[in-house]
């Protein structure tokens, strides 16, 4: 059985330019969450491009194997085509990360800073890395993975949707065989940014449910954030109880935040 649930919202920005979209269909789920860059709200119709394009193509395509490949691909074409359609090339730009669970196996893929976190146990167990300069500091050796909150060229992502490819900049997952209690959480980093990786396990640790564990993380990226000129946060959190039936949320089938 698998439960989630959801929260988007602008921080203290005037527009929210992040958006969610869910498949949940028997035993497959699509989770999708986006975070568009570009001024005058074209960052947020990139976001929302993103995110109907993945969930469209993990509706139509049967094979786990390529799924989120096709999430991507049509996620990336969509945003390229309105770019060339309206000159808005420097404008139309998103992260997205993408949870696939299908039975008992996840799949995961991301580009850009929304990030991905699976927790076993109640303990971290894997967290995608950002596409971002801070990120490749931290891979040669100048900064710790600490710094990369507070770093001042957080914002400078190498990788996006919306950007010419000569070949895909997304990065995949190996399929990952579930145990009960996985615990999965999606969020944008206006989110991540406000909480550490600890504050994320205690809240689950705490937490009776998947609303419950945005709760309790909710209270810790705004008490750290408020003032701060905090940006739009946004963020799936995702509970695996066994092996999956009808599947339940917490939410209505197909939610969608945009």
């Amino acid at each position: 059985m698998i439960t989630y649930s959801i929260i988007s919202k602008p921080g203290e920005r005037e527009v929210n330019e992040d958006s969610l979209d869910i498949l949940e269909s028997n035993t497959l789920f699509l989770f999708a969450l986006a975070d568009g860059l570009g001024g005058h709200g074209h960052g947020c119709e990139a976001s929302s491009l993103a995110v109907s394009h993945a969930v469209s193509a993990a509706e139509t395509c049967q094979d786990p194997e390529k799924n989120l490949v096709q999430c991507f691909l049509n996620a990336q074409q969509a945003i390229m085509q309105q770019q060339a359609q309206r000159n808005l090339s420097a404008e139309m730009k998103t992260t997205m990360v993408c949870l696939h669970l299908e039975g008992d196996t996840a799949r995961w893929g991301h580009v850009g800073d929304s990030r991905l976190y699976m927790f076993r146990g109640g303990r971290l167990f894997f967290q995608t890395k950002d596409h971002s300069v801070p990120q490749i500091l931290v891979s040669s050796g100048e900064i710790s993975e600490k710094d990369i909150r507070g770093h001042e060229d957080r914002n400078r992502l190498i990788r996006v949707l919306g950007m010419e490819w000569t070949s895909p900049k997304y990065e995949l997952s190996q399929p990952v065989k579930l145990k009960k209690g996985d615990a999965f959480l999606l969020c944008s980093d206006g989110f991540w940014e406000w909480i550490v990786e600890g504050g994320m396990q205690k809240s689950l640790r705490k937490a009776s449910s998947p609303a419950d564990w945005l709760a309790h993380m909710e209270d810790i990226v705004l008490k750290n954030g408020r003032g701060k000129n905090m940006d739009n946060y946004s963020a799936i959190a995702i509970m695996y109880q066994g092996a999956v039936s009808n599947g339940y949320s917490e939410m209505s089938s197909r939610t969608l935040l945009r």
